[in-house]
Protein backbone atom coordinates (compact mmCIF):
# COMPACT_ATOMS: atom_id res chain seq x y z
CA UNK A 1 0.00 0.00 0.00
CA UNK A 2 1.39 3.30 -1.03
CA UNK A 3 1.76 5.72 1.96
CA UNK A 4 -0.35 9.02 0.31
CA UNK A 5 -3.72 9.13 -1.58
CA UNK A 6 -3.73 10.48 -4.75
CA UNK A 7 -6.33 10.72 -7.75
CA UNK A 8 -5.78 8.81 -10.65
CA UNK A 9 -7.01 9.68 -14.41
CA UNK A 10 -6.56 7.82 -17.96
CA UNK A 11 -7.32 9.96 -20.68
CA UNK A 12 -7.91 8.70 -24.05
CA UNK A 13 -6.22 11.36 -26.19
CA UNK A 14 -3.12 12.77 -26.23
CA UNK A 15 -4.74 16.32 -26.17
CA UNK A 16 -6.78 15.31 -23.26
CA UNK A 17 -3.88 13.97 -21.30
CA UNK A 18 -1.97 17.18 -21.95
CA UNK A 19 -5.08 19.56 -21.07
CA UNK A 20 -5.68 17.54 -17.87
CA UNK A 21 -2.04 18.15 -16.85
CA UNK A 22 -2.17 21.49 -17.62
CA UNK A 23 -5.38 21.95 -15.49
CA UNK A 24 -4.06 19.68 -12.05
CA UNK A 25 -0.76 21.45 -12.15
CA UNK A 26 -2.71 24.92 -12.10
CA UNK A 27 -4.36 23.41 -9.19
CA UNK A 28 -1.08 22.92 -7.29
CA UNK A 29 -1.50 19.41 -7.64
CA UNK A 30 2.23 18.12 -8.65
CA UNK A 31 0.54 15.44 -11.22
CA UNK A 32 3.01 13.08 -13.18
CA UNK A 33 2.39 11.15 -16.16
CA UNK A 34 2.63 7.08 -16.03
CA UNK A 35 2.65 4.68 -18.90
CA UNK A 36 2.82 1.43 -16.51
CA UNK A 37 2.39 2.73 -12.83
CA UNK A 38 5.33 0.01 -11.16
CA UNK A 39 7.55 2.59 -10.55
CA UNK A 40 4.88 4.77 -8.81
CA UNK A 41 3.91 1.47 -6.54
CA UNK A 42 7.66 0.73 -6.20
CA UNK A 43 9.21 3.74 -5.05
CA UNK A 44 5.99 5.60 -3.65
CA UNK A 45 6.62 2.58 -0.85
CA UNK A 46 9.84 4.23 0.11
CA UNK A 47 8.80 7.72 -0.23
CA UNK A 48 10.99 7.97 -3.45
CA UNK A 49 8.32 9.21 -5.62
CA UNK A 50 5.17 11.35 -4.65
CA UNK A 51 2.14 12.60 -6.73
CA UNK A 52 -1.15 13.52 -5.98
CA UNK A 53 -2.58 13.17 -9.01
CA UNK A 54 -1.30 10.41 -11.85
CA UNK A 55 -2.35 10.63 -15.36
CA UNK A 56 -2.18 6.87 -17.03
CA UNK A 57 -1.35 6.73 -20.33
CA UNK A 58 -2.23 3.39 -21.50
CA UNK A 59 -5.19 4.32 -23.55
CA UNK A 60 -3.40 6.58 -25.67
CA UNK A 61 -3.82 4.85 -29.25
CA UNK A 62 -0.22 6.34 -30.59
CA UNK A 63 1.16 5.03 -27.63
CA UNK A 64 0.67 1.41 -29.10
CA UNK A 65 1.51 1.65 -32.21
CA UNK A 66 4.00 -1.60 -33.82
CA UNK A 67 4.46 -0.05 -37.21
CA UNK A 68 7.14 -0.93 -39.98
CA UNK A 69 8.03 0.72 -42.86
CA UNK A 70 10.77 0.08 -45.88
CA UNK A 71 12.95 2.54 -43.90
CA UNK A 72 11.46 2.84 -40.39
CA UNK A 73 10.34 1.26 -37.37
CA UNK A 74 7.62 3.17 -34.93
CA UNK A 75 7.05 2.03 -31.22
CA UNK A 76 4.65 3.30 -29.19
CA UNK A 77 5.69 4.10 -25.62
CA UNK A 78 2.64 2.91 -23.72
CA UNK A 79 4.05 -0.83 -25.21
CA UNK A 80 4.90 -3.38 -22.59
CA UNK A 81 8.27 -5.24 -22.69
CA UNK A 82 6.47 -8.80 -23.31
CA UNK A 83 4.40 -7.23 -26.63
CA UNK A 84 7.83 -6.14 -27.89
CA UNK A 85 9.52 -9.48 -27.19
CA UNK A 86 6.39 -11.07 -28.85
CA UNK A 87 6.87 -8.82 -31.69
CA UNK A 88 10.64 -9.59 -32.30
CA UNK A 89 11.00 -6.67 -34.92
CA UNK A 90 14.17 -4.86 -33.65
CA UNK A 91 16.38 -8.26 -32.52
CA UNK A 92 18.79 -6.13 -30.40
CA UNK A 93 15.56 -4.09 -28.24
CA UNK A 94 14.04 -8.12 -27.84
CA UNK A 95 17.40 -9.72 -26.65
CA UNK A 96 17.72 -6.16 -24.17
CA UNK A 97 14.96 -6.01 -23.00
CA UNK A 98 14.09 -10.11 -22.59
CA UNK A 99 16.72 -9.71 -19.34
CA UNK A 100 14.65 -6.94 -17.69
CA UNK A 101 13.06 -8.00 -14.78
CA UNK A 102 11.46 -11.16 -14.85
CA UNK A 103 8.32 -12.02 -17.04
CA UNK A 104 5.68 -11.33 -14.51
CA UNK A 105 7.04 -7.57 -14.42
CA UNK A 106 7.92 -7.44 -18.23
CA UNK A 107 4.24 -8.04 -18.76
CA UNK A 108 3.28 -4.84 -16.71
CA UNK A 109 6.41 -2.64 -17.31
CA UNK A 110 6.10 -0.44 -20.58
CA UNK A 111 9.03 0.58 -23.17
CA UNK A 112 8.44 4.67 -21.84
CA UNK A 113 7.96 3.65 -18.49
CA UNK A 114 11.63 2.06 -18.55
CA UNK A 115 13.55 4.71 -20.54
CA UNK A 116 11.66 7.31 -18.27
CA UNK A 117 11.97 5.89 -15.40
CA UNK A 118 13.83 7.04 -12.04
CA UNK A 119 16.01 3.56 -11.62
CA UNK A 120 19.72 3.44 -12.93
CA UNK A 121 19.31 0.75 -15.18
CA UNK A 122 16.83 1.99 -17.80
CA UNK A 123 18.19 -0.73 -20.06
CA UNK A 124 15.31 -0.28 -23.02
CA UNK A 125 17.08 2.82 -24.21
CA UNK A 126 20.39 1.34 -24.74
CA UNK A 127 19.33 -0.03 -28.17
CA UNK A 128 17.71 3.36 -29.33
CA UNK A 129 20.72 5.40 -28.12
CA UNK A 130 22.66 3.29 -30.88
CA UNK A 131 21.01 3.38 -33.15
CA UNK A 132 20.03 7.34 -33.33
CA UNK A 133 16.76 6.99 -33.20
CA UNK A 134 14.11 9.52 -33.03
CA UNK A 135 11.47 10.32 -30.36
CA UNK A 136 8.40 11.62 -30.67
CA UNK A 137 7.25 13.93 -27.65
CA UNK A 138 3.93 15.94 -27.09
CA UNK A 139 2.95 18.59 -24.55
CA UNK A 140 1.48 21.94 -23.90
CA UNK A 141 3.70 23.21 -27.10
CA UNK A 142 2.59 20.46 -29.80
CA UNK A 143 4.20 17.46 -31.26
CA UNK A 144 8.37 17.60 -31.27
CA UNK A 145 10.42 15.07 -33.27
CA UNK A 146 13.94 15.03 -31.94
CA UNK A 147 17.04 12.89 -31.95
CA UNK A 148 17.31 10.71 -28.75
CA UNK A 149 20.93 11.63 -28.88
CA UNK A 150 20.10 15.31 -28.59
CA UNK A 151 17.51 15.08 -25.60
CA UNK A 152 18.65 11.68 -23.39
CA UNK A 153 21.89 13.06 -21.05
CA UNK A 154 21.96 10.75 -17.98
CA UNK A 155 17.89 10.86 -18.22
CA UNK A 156 15.20 12.21 -21.42
CA UNK A 157 15.15 15.89 -20.95
CA UNK A 158 11.66 16.84 -21.25
CA UNK A 159 9.96 20.19 -20.97
CA UNK A 160 6.96 20.32 -17.94
CA UNK A 161 3.85 18.52 -19.10
CA UNK A 162 5.77 16.79 -21.96
CA UNK A 163 5.41 13.03 -22.63
CA UNK A 164 7.25 10.35 -24.30
CA UNK A 165 4.67 8.77 -27.54
CA UNK A 166 6.92 7.17 -29.93
CA UNK A 167 10.11 5.93 -30.62
CA UNK A 168 11.30 5.88 -34.90
CA UNK A 169 14.37 4.06 -35.42
CA UNK A 170 15.81 3.23 -39.13
CA UNK A 171 15.92 -0.28 -40.52
CA UNK A 172 19.76 0.27 -41.31
CA UNK A 173 20.48 0.06 -37.32
CA UNK A 174 17.77 -2.82 -37.10
CA UNK A 175 19.15 -4.89 -39.45
CA UNK A 176 22.70 -4.00 -38.26
CA UNK A 177 24.91 -6.83 -36.38
CA UNK A 178 24.10 -6.78 -32.57
CA UNK A 179 25.21 -8.11 -28.88
CA UNK A 180 23.11 -7.54 -26.04
CA UNK A 181 25.13 -8.56 -22.94
CA UNK A 182 23.91 -8.60 -18.92
CA UNK A 183 26.26 -9.50 -16.24
CA UNK A 184 24.74 -10.08 -12.77
CA UNK A 185 27.12 -10.64 -9.66
CA UNK A 186 25.56 -14.02 -8.69
CA UNK A 187 21.84 -14.71 -10.01
CA UNK A 188 20.47 -15.17 -13.26
CA UNK A 189 17.26 -12.59 -11.75
CA UNK A 190 17.90 -9.66 -10.05
CA UNK A 191 19.30 -6.66 -10.67
CA UNK A 192 22.25 -6.49 -13.32
CA UNK A 193 25.99 -5.45 -12.26
CA UNK A 194 26.54 -4.21 -15.40
CA UNK A 195 24.32 -4.57 -18.93
CA UNK A 196 26.04 -3.54 -22.50
CA UNK A 197 24.89 -3.64 -26.12
CA UNK A 198 26.49 -2.81 -29.25
CA UNK A 199 25.92 -2.08 -33.14
CA UNK A 200 28.25 -2.33 -36.16
CA UNK A 201 27.29 0.33 -38.91
CA UNK A 202 29.43 1.43 -41.60
CA UNK A 203 32.51 -0.76 -40.33
CA UNK A 204 32.32 1.06 -36.73
CA UNK A 205 31.46 -0.34 -33.27
CA UNK A 206 29.08 1.38 -31.09
CA UNK A 207 28.33 0.66 -27.58
CA UNK A 208 26.24 1.63 -25.25
CA UNK A 209 26.16 0.27 -21.10
CA UNK A 210 23.93 0.36 -18.10
CA UNK A 211 24.93 -0.43 -14.66
CA UNK A 212 28.34 1.14 -14.82
CA UNK A 213 27.07 5.08 -13.24
CA UNK A 214 23.56 6.17 -12.14
CA UNK A 215 22.84 6.22 -15.57
CA UNK A 216 22.57 4.50 -18.70
CA UNK A 217 24.86 6.29 -21.60
CA UNK A 218 26.49 6.44 -24.94
CA UNK A 219 29.82 8.12 -25.64
CA UNK A 220 31.13 9.27 -28.71
CA UNK A 221 34.16 9.66 -26.87
CA UNK A 222 34.88 6.10 -25.96
CA UNK A 223 33.34 4.64 -29.40
CA UNK A 224 36.07 6.93 -30.93
CA UNK A 225 38.67 4.92 -28.96
CA UNK A 226 37.29 1.49 -29.76
CA UNK A 227 37.18 2.27 -33.47
CA UNK A 228 41.13 3.49 -33.31
CA UNK A 229 42.44 0.70 -35.47
CA UNK A 230 45.96 1.68 -35.22
CA UNK A 231 46.83 0.60 -31.77
CA UNK A 232 45.89 -3.09 -30.30
CA UNK A 233 42.67 -3.91 -28.91
CA UNK A 234 43.76 -4.16 -25.57
CA UNK A 235 44.88 -0.44 -26.12
CA UNK A 236 42.01 0.64 -27.17
CA UNK A 237 40.06 -0.32 -24.05
CA UNK A 238 42.36 0.30 -21.52
CA UNK A 239 42.54 4.23 -23.17
CA UNK A 240 38.58 3.93 -23.11
CA UNK A 241 38.39 3.04 -19.80
CA UNK A 242 40.20 6.25 -18.88
CA UNK A 243 37.48 8.34 -20.07
CA UNK A 244 34.32 6.70 -18.57
CA UNK A 245 31.10 9.05 -17.56
CA UNK A 246 31.64 9.60 -13.62
CA UNK A 247 30.36 8.86 -10.81
CA UNK A 248 31.01 4.30 -11.68
CA UNK A 249 28.55 2.65 -8.73
CA UNK A 250 30.02 1.41 -5.71
CA UNK A 251 26.89 -0.55 -4.09
CA UNK A 252 25.42 -3.87 -2.79
CA UNK A 253 25.38 -5.42 -6.40
CA UNK A 254 29.07 -4.34 -6.84
CA UNK A 255 32.28 -2.43 -6.23
CA UNK A 256 33.52 0.12 -8.51
CA UNK A 257 36.70 -1.82 -9.03
CA UNK A 258 34.43 -4.58 -10.28
CA UNK A 259 32.30 -3.55 -12.33
CA UNK A 260 35.38 -1.44 -14.25
CA UNK A 261 36.63 -4.86 -14.19
CA UNK A 262 33.58 -6.85 -15.70
CA UNK A 263 33.21 -3.96 -18.55
CA UNK A 264 36.76 -4.45 -19.67
CA UNK A 265 36.27 -7.95 -20.33
CA UNK A 266 32.55 -7.51 -21.41
CA UNK A 267 33.99 -5.00 -24.27
CA UNK A 268 36.76 -7.50 -25.60
CA UNK A 269 33.53 -9.97 -25.69
CA UNK A 270 31.66 -6.38 -27.53
CA UNK A 271 34.37 -6.00 -30.18
CA UNK A 272 35.58 -9.78 -30.51
CA UNK A 273 31.39 -10.65 -32.15
CA UNK A 274 31.43 -7.06 -33.93
CA UNK A 275 34.63 -7.10 -35.38
CA UNK A 276 37.37 -5.12 -34.01
CA UNK A 277 38.96 -4.12 -37.28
Amino acid sequence: MLPFDFDYYKPATLQEAIELYLSLHQQGKQPKFFLGGTELITLGRIDLLYTEAAIDLKNIPEAHVIHVTDNQLILGSALTLTKIEEANIYPLLTKTVREVADHTARGKITLGGNICAQIFYREAVLPFLLADSQVILAGPEGIRNVPINDIFHEELKLNPGEVLVQLVTDMQAIEAPYISIKRRQQWETGYPLITIAGLAINNRIRIAISGLCPFPFRSLEVEGLLNNRQISMEERIGKAIEILPQPILDDVEGSADYRLFVLKHLMFDVMNVLGSG
